[in-house]
């Protein structure tokens, strides 16, 4: 397997990149939609028309984007010679990308439920700032990786 890993390394550094890039876009763009949606009336055309949008992206864009992140992901991980575990910025940037992103993303999913099924609770203004995290989970972690401060 590692002979595997070092041959295709660029292809899976390559597709692991795409598959982030994916992810993100969805994450910034899901919880903005939230907060038009928050303003919409329920039941109202709008309303429906988020729920349809909101939908599509995370089902078709979002979720399987974090899915191949983190295969392609791990088998970076396990490249030999990529990561030395003894090194503080990768379990930093492993917490940050599966608690913060992955609970984010878990979240992400709860809410557009709620929407979905007209009971949301949260305000406009809570999802603008809600929008903030993944841009600031991703600089960490893009730092952690080029960098490698630690």
């Amino acid at each position: 397997m590692s002979n595997f890993l070092l041959e295709w390394y660029d292809w899976i550094k390559a597709l692991h990149i795409i598959a982030v890039i994916a992810w993100m876009a969805g994450m910034l763009y899901l919880p903005r939609l939230f907060v038009y949606h928050a303003d919409a009336a329920v039941g109202s055309e709008l309303s429906e028309t988020f729920k349809v949008m909101e939908r599509r992206l995370l089902r078709a864009i979002i979720n399987p984007a974090m899915i191949l992140a983190m295969i392609f992901g791990l088998c970076l991980l396990f490249t030999p010679g990529v990561v030395d575990f003894d090194d503080s910025w990768i379990w930093i940037k492993l917490f940050c990308a599966f608690v913060g992103l992955g609970g984010l993303h878990a979240w992400l999913s709860r809410w557009r439920k709620a929407f979905a099924a007209d009971r949301n609770i949260n305000t406009a203004g809570f999802y603008r700032k809600i929008n903030e995290i993944p841009t600031v989970l991703m600089i960490i972690i893009v730092i952690l990786v080029i960098v490698r401060p630690f």
